[in-house]
């Protein structure tokens, strides 16, 4: 062979390579616009999936006071401090009507919603202890008036049971409501619907729970021998709406088997490796994100993970679920009322 063809033939082989390489690294680059690409999407997916009410216009000045907010030492705050101060935020099941995948989880007909399930979980200051208070739907309360999204207002209803508040007006009538009766400020809302709840047991993988009874309720479909059981998205929600079939079929009975259920996912969540795979992670956040009214502060995906990365403290251990105080009211003994001075002493004690 001449020289002259092994120059040729170095000068081919060089140029095969660099076509090689070119190609490679256009490959890399399109991998990289792809995965950007994508990253990009499943952001801005996760943030629009989330609806928001704007609670804090709406209500206006006239409201309870904001907890007093501590400052950080001088020289000790970091260069994004997480937030540190108490919170609360009222949480609620909302019993959706509308949509199939609602009404096939027990949403009943399309013409509205209930919150059946009403939480005001304190988080107390260092977020890393929190009380989880439960208000009985049936408890009878003042009403007050609300405001509208069309301008106009609700009338204030004396002896009305607490959960019309949501049906009558909404978000916007449930925190009212509820800092009526408690004289404390509802920092932020979340409410999550049925349909999500599910996703989001099974997106974690199900969740584990152990009751003490026997559960035979034809109305949630739930038949459940007492003890531990590994339930999927559709039996914790049944868990959840569990109501004839326990005790004496009252909502105190469902509450309990509520507050048993959300220290199951507290342990479930911390129990999962949401970071061993993109897929799963993805999986749970649309999960999460896809089931929730939020007020507008809790209402983008930053906003959110900034509150779940405050409470990476917060252990099932150091979670304590109560009852708001009740009796039976003289007027409906299917009805309750606040038991009082009880009631006020636990509110006072979140304030």
């Amino acid at each position: 062979m001449t020289r002259h063809e092994e120059q040729g033939d170095g000068g081919r082989q060089a140029g095969r390579r660099s076509r090689v390489l070119k190609a490679a690294g256009l490959t890399l680059a399109a991998a990289l616009v792809v995965g950007i690409g994508t990253a990009g999407w499943a952001y801005w997916h996760l943030n629009d999936n989330i609806k928001s009410v704007d609670i804090d216009n709406a209500l206006g000045d006239n409201r309870p006071a904001k907890a007093v907010t501590t400052p950080s030492p001088s020289g000790s705050a970091s260069a994004s401090p997480l937030p540190t101060e108490a919170v609360n935020i009222l949480v609620l099941g909302s019993d959706s009507r509308s949509g199939e995948e609602n009404q096939a989880l027990g949403g009943g007909d399309s013409s509205g919603a209930r919150s059946d399930t009403a939480m005001v979980v304190h988080i107390d200051a260092g977020r890393t202890t929190a009380t989880v208070v439960s208000i009985p739907r049936d408890t009878l309360v003042t009403r007050p008036s609300c405001p509208l999204s069309d301008g106009g207002s609700t009338a204030v209803a004396y002896g009305a049971m607490f959960n019309t508040a949501y049906s009558v007006g909404g978000p916007v009538c449930a925190v009212k409501t509820v800092e009526s009766i408690t004289d404390v400020r509802m920092d932020h809302y979340i409410e999550v619907d049925f349909s999500g709840f599910a996703k989001l047991v099974d997106a974690l993988g199900g969740v584990t729970v152990t009751t003490d009874e026997d559960i035979d309720d034809d109305d949630s479909h739930l038949h459940l021998a007492a003890g531990t059981h590994h339930l999927d998205g559709t039996h914790a929600l049944a868990l959840a709406r569990t109501r004839h079939g326990i005790g004496d079929g009252s909502d105190l009975g469902r509450i309990g088997l509520q507050q048993t259920l959300v220290k199951a996912l507290l342990e479930q969540i911390a129990s999962t490796d949401l970071l061993a795979g993109p897929t799963k992670l993805y999986k749970v956040a649309d999960a999460v994100t896809g089931s929730l009214t939020t007020d507008t502060g809790l209402d983008s995906l930053a906003e959110l993970m900034e509150l779940g990365q405050s409470l990476k403290g917060l252990s099932a251990a150091h979670l304590k679920t109560v009852t708001m105080p009740v009796v039976t009211a003289p007027s409906d003994p299917n009805r309750v009322v606040a038991q009082e001075p009880a009631a006020s002493e636990l509110w006072a004690s979140l304030r």
